[in-house]
């Protein structure tokens, strides 16, 4: 089936997250999704534009609203919860949301369309500046991508990071040591692919074959995303874990560490007039 318009995510949306608990990761919210609607990897995977799949970019919209219409609510730690108002309801008119919504912005701004004239959430606003770093990563040439990920990963923490770059080694692209509080240390050897679309579950079960008896855990970063299979294969038990780094993530380790991101803050003065003042003079 085709992915859902917006708004005709906010039931299941509101749905997923009351399945898990009350409260999800945005990560987990589609993958519930998913599953409620019964997507194929291929339609869960598919680009809406930059990184972005379609699914991933409606459901931020759908949290839009549903976070403006008091239903759903997320904390800095990116984990969004059903609010006291949210867990009334089990269903929403989603024609009511869409007014309430766009009338809290009727005042103020006119003209346009129906999803373009509503105030976003900080989560809109990221996905531009995610979607241009992103192409500017994509733009690299592959051995630089790989010394970007070194730099990443000594920056995280990591020691004795190299870049091996040899061919016809698994897909295996560089290793390196963690050091977990001064005392434990875990060999890692990981791989840099730079992706457009998702990555799926054989390139993690291939990355694995190539990392059995070489290291204690594997780390497998692209600048694409990966489809709940490969996933769910990283995880599997019984086989040695790997960690998964996509494009969204990437850049946002980018940014905290301020690794080719320069952030500027901007101070909004607001004026108050006391009138009582020129009353008295």
């Amino acid at each position: 089936m085709p992915i859902p318009k917006y708004d005709d995510l906010f039931n299941p949306l509101l749905q997923a997250v009351r399945n898990l608990g009350g409260s999800a990761s945005v990560a987990e919210q589609e993958d519930e999704v998913a599953t409620i609607l019964k997507l194929t990897d291929a339609e869960v995977s598919e680009i809406h534009r930059g990184n972005r799949t379609k699914l991933s970019y409606r459901l931020a919209w759908a949290r839009n609203y549903l976070k403006r219409y008091g239903v759903l609510d997320d904390s800095s730690r990116g984990v969004w919860a059903l609010t006291s108002e949210g867990q009334k309801h089990q269903t929403l008119s989603k024609d009511i949301v869409k007014k309430f919504v766009q009338s809290l912005d009727r005042d103020t701004v006119s003209g346009g369309s129906e999803v373009d004239h509503v105030d976003v959430s900080d989560e809109l606003k990221d996905i531009d500046w995610e979607d241009k770093l992103l192409a500017v990563i994509k733009a690299m040439q592959p051995d630089a991508f790989e010394r970007l990920c070194q730099r990443l990963l000594r920056e995280s923490g990591f020691i004795q990071v190299e870049v091996t770059g040899k061919t016809n080694d698994g897909g295996i692209d560089g290793k390196g040591v963690v050091r977990i509080g001064g005392l434990l240390s875990f060999h890692v050897i990981f791989q840099c692919k730079r992706y457009q679309g998702s990555v799926s579950s054989p390139v993690v079960r291939d990355f694995r074959g190539a990392m059995v008896g070489r290291a204690d855990k594997g780390l497998l970063i692209t600048t694409g995303t990966f489809t709940k299979d490969a996933r769910t294969e990283a995880q599997r038990d019984g086989a040695p874990p790997i960690d998964l780094i996509d494009g969204e993530a990437l850049v946002e380790k980018l940014k905290e560490l301020r690794i080719g991101v320069q952030i500027k803050e901007r101070v909004v003065e607001e004026v108050f007039i006391d009138e009582a003042y020129f009353q008295n003079v």
